[in-house]
């Protein structure tokens, strides 16, 4: 979650992204930086969603959305601090949440064997950023995330970046693979139980349980599935190590790029076999 430490750590990753150049759609109003532009521009960029291949149908995800001054607040609001790699261990990584994580692996252990055998990603590192994450699933976030992505897609200081995510989760929509009360998650659109931005959500998520839609939120196979997609198209090699150094440290790195996460994902991981 967004308010929790390891969600403000896992900002480092949207940072980056939000610094570098953006091949975001064509804003199709202007942008605001209070509520009084809001419903003109929400009718305007129903008319740019259409021109980005958005059906009528999904379109009606919109009706009723508000601006929602929270998620501005959050926003504005964020706190930005270093934590040590001992202390962020004794924050995230309790014994009560690599006992859990032990018996995610028994439980999922041939769902996990398959993916492994897929994409090259073992077991126990998915079950950690699942665990750190929303401590498997059980805080995946309640806010709507249509609401959050078209309030901070109009709001003027980051309005590219988010009118991308914002197609994205219509896009999500769209297909089918959530239904609208679904699509709930952190203030910033993060969804599902290890809390992909919708542009990730469309690149990644993967249908591995079989039954029609890739859904991020109530399928663990399909989590866990997504995730090894994830790191995989982020360098995950198979077989090789993911300590600092070794080659698939870029790839956690790639999921969030604060150092002291990467390295706790990796001893997380090495707790639950241990």
């Amino acid at each position: 979650m967004i308010h929790r430490i390891v969600t403000c750590l896992k900002k480092a990753t949207l940072a980056a992204v939000l610094l570098a150049p953006l091949a975001a759609p064509a804003l199709a109003a202007p942008c605001g930086n209070d509520g009084s532009g809001f419903d003109t521009w929400l009718r305007d960029i129903r008319q740019a969603a259409m021109a980005q291949g958005i059906s009528a149908n999904a379109l009606r995800a919109l009706d009723g959305v508000t601006y929602d001054t929270r998620v501005i607040s959050l926003d504005r609001n964020q706190k930005h601090f270093k934590v040590s790699l001992e202390e962020f261990m004794r924050n995230r990584v309790s014994g009560g949440r690599i006992s859990k994580g032990r018996q995610m692996l028994k439980t999922y252990a041939s769902t996990l064997a398959r993916i492994e055998q897929r994409f090259g990603v073992p077991g126990p590192i998915l079950v950690a950023i699942w665990g750190m994450e929303t401590d498997y699933g059980a805080n995946i976030g309640k806010m709507p995330i249509m609401r959050s992505l078209a309030t901070l897609s109009y709001d003027c200081r980051r309005s590219a970046f988010f009118t991308g995510q914002f197609f994205d989760a219509l896009r999500i929509y769209q297909r089918g693979d959530l239904t609208l009360d679904e699509m709930r998650g952190a203030w910033a659109g993060e969804i599902g139980q290890t809390q992909f931005l919708p542009s990730s959500y469309v690149k990644f998520a993967v249908d591995f349980d079989g039954d029609g839609r890739a859904d991020l939120v109530r399928s663990a196979p399909d989590v866990l599935a997504s995730t090894a997609n994830y790191l995989r198209g982020y360098g995950w090699r198979a077989g090789a190590g993911w300590g600092p150094g070794q080659p698939n440290y870029q790839a956690l790195l790639g999921w969030n790029k604060a150092e002291v996460y990467a390295q706790a994902l990796g001893i997380f991981a090495g707790k639950l076999t241990q």
